[in-house]
């Protein structure tokens, strides 16, 4: 077989293949890149040595059966033989739910949360959406340290793993989502500086140097996340891919990467014949993220949306420290906001930040499906100092509320795993980093990070125990028991409901109609002919509906329908969804 890799700045490079050495030649058609023959197969163990230096795994390393360090594998997609005919599913009409791999099930396998499938797909979830898969160093992380863009971690199946949880989902008619991270690469086990330009100190991170998308060398470099991309949705028949944190992707050429990435995935759809799809994180509120290229924008095809989680939140914690405190001054109107013009700041001032920030929607031409709405997220509970969930700090009747909110919306919701039974498991951050100064570093740091907010050494949790990661594995048996099996016939039926009725499914914001009142604490919007009604105060208020009710859809607690003045009571810390004549 051919092998080839960029590494424009080597004087030789040589490839060691299965025992086996020897050099590469400069490809004149391309500069920078060595190539090259050599017998292999599926399973192979090569590696490339550039110049007087060490074996170095490959770039574009489709395994790592050794990990990150080791040496990469030959990997022939074509053995394996699918089992779904999937023609796709797009984000229209979908019920995203985020899950971890490692953590979803006590495992910690691809085989083992494919397992668990059918439970999502009763409670009606349509796109499952995987956090990074990548290889990292040991075998637990959340995998955002990942290296070898193209792999997949061994401890959770490999490859192969990947391509039977990708069919186990297809042939129950769940969608799958893969988040990948572009921003930047773990700190251990990244070979990539040694091989070409692909990182630039013109601009800063969080996480060290910038991917470098337009400095010198910054053609390869875009080549080869896009390349990856394309790998992801071509060879294991994913359906989209999550792209994180992408205000980190720093890019001033005239056409920027990200479109350049969207145009690279519409392209292979239309090849393939199935749709695919792009969802940013994205925290600068810019609507050109996802307003389409023929318009001007980048053509991402959705973003999640964090205004939306932080409104809900506030609304029903209370919490105002951080980015909560331009939520919760008035959290009613916040939410307001969100559920009828998408974005809260939409060049308000935003005191957090100390500056003005976004830009409004043009509701007229983006629809609600293209921006994600979520009450929990792997961020939102695990960059917490303990990992607590939702569940931890509000009463079952809250958390329906919150649910409601999300469910009933214009956008499209997404869960995070065991959300929708009230899991009391924690979900904490933790690593498994084999280099011991870098494991002591990532302990002192996350300690000093929440030091800094008065909590005491002792109650952060350790990333590097085991029993961290522990702690955040799923407890299944909680569902059918006490208050979980309540909440979760709640998502339950919520979710139905969305399915069912068109009114839920329509995505024009600027028709949801919204009222509130902040001291009282209710808010009800309507979508179409239902009417939500939401009541976040401890006793029951009247809501005034603005038209008669014919019939309750749901609610958490027992209610009557409204008399002739309109009214409906609705319990304390409770919701309904009622439908008019």
């Amino acid at each position: 077989m051919r092998f080839e890799v960029w590494a424009p700045k080597a004087e030789q490079v040589t490839l060691h293949c299965d025992g086996d050495t020897r050099a590469l030649e400069r490809d004149p058609g391309r500069a920078g890149w060595w190539s090259g023959e050599a017998e292999a197969r599926d399973g192979t163990r090569y590696g490339f040595a550039l110049d007087d230096g060490p074996v170095l795994p490959d770039p574009r390393s489709r395994r790592q059966p050794d990990g990150p360090d080791g040496l990469s594998a030959v990997v022939d997609h074509e053995r394996y033989v699918w089992r779904s005919g999937w023609a796709g599913r797009d984000l229209t009409g979908a019920v995203l739910y985020e899950l971890h791999v490692g953590t979803y099930t006590r495992e910690g396998t691809l085989d083992a949360a494919a397992e668990r499938l059918a439970h999502l797909a009763e409670l009606g979830v349509t796109h499952v959406e995987l956090m990074p898969l990548c290889p990292v160093p040991g075998r637990y992380g959340w995998g955002y340290d990942g290296v070898s863009l193209w792999a997949v971690h061994e401890p959770y199946g490999g490859p192969e793993a990947l391509k039977r949880f990708v069919d186990a989902a297809h042939e129950l008619g769940l969608g799958v989502v893969l988040d990948v991270v572009h921003n930047h690469l773990g700190p251990a086990g990244n070979y990539l500086p040694a091989f070409g330009p692909y990182f630039t100190d013109n601009y800063h991170t969080p996480w060290g140097s910038a991917v470098n998308l337009d400095a010198p060398g910054s053609d390869e470099v875009r080549a080869y996340l896009i390349g990856s991309a394309l790998a992801w949705l071509r060879d294991y028949r994913l359906d989209g891919l999550r792209l994180d944190a992408v205000h980190e992707l720093h890019d001033r050429r005239a056409l920027p990467f990200l479109e350049e990435l969207s145009t690279a995935v519409d392209d292979l759809a239309e090849r393939l014949g199935r749709p695919l799809f792009l969802i940013a994180e994205s925290d600068l509120d810019d609507p050109r993220m996802i307003t389409p290229r023929a318009e001007g924008g980048l053509g991402v095809h959705a973003q999640w949306n964090d205004d939306v989680h932080h409104a809900v939140h506030a609304a029903v914690t209370g919490e105002s420290d951080g980015y909560y405190a331009d939520f919760a001054r008035e959290s009613l109107a916040a939410v307001a906001k969100t559920l009828t013009h998408g974005f809260f700041h939409d060049g308000t001032y935003s005191s957090f930040r100390g500056r003005h920030h976004g830009r409004p929607l043009d509701r007229a031409r983006t629809p609600g499906h293209r921006l994600l709405a979520y009450t929990q997220t792997h961020d939102q509970i695990g960059n917490r100092a303990q990992g607590d969930r939702l569940a931890a700090s509000v009463s079952p009747g809250l958390l329906a509320c919150a649910a409601t909110l999300v469910l009933t919306s214009p956008f499209t919701p997404m869960l995070f795993m065991g959300e929708e039974w009230a899991a009391s498991t924690p979900w904490q951050y933790f690593t498994d980093h084999t280099d011991p100064e870098l494991a002591e570093a990532v302990r002192k740091g996350r300690r000093r990070e929440f030091a800094a907010h008065g909590w005491a050494e002792k109650d952060i949790p350790d990333p590097q125990d085991p029993a961290t990661r522990e702690r955040s594995c799923l407890d299944w048996s909680e569902q059918a028991t006490g208050h979980h099996a309540r909440v979760l016939s709640w998502y339950r039926d919520l979710i139905a409901l969305r399915h069912a009725r068109t009114d839920l499914q329509d995505a024009d914001l600027s028709a949801v109609k919204v009222a509130f009142d902040e001291e009282a604490r209710w808010i009800a919007y309507r979508r179409g002919d239902l009417r939500v009604a939401v009541n976040l105060s401890a006793g029951p208020v009247s809501i005034p509906l603005g038209r008669p009710v014919a019939q309750v859809l749901a609610a958490w607690e027992p209610v009557e329908l409204p008399g002739a003045d309109g009214l409906l009571t609705v319990p304390g810390e409770s919701c309904v969804i009622a439908v008019a004549p």
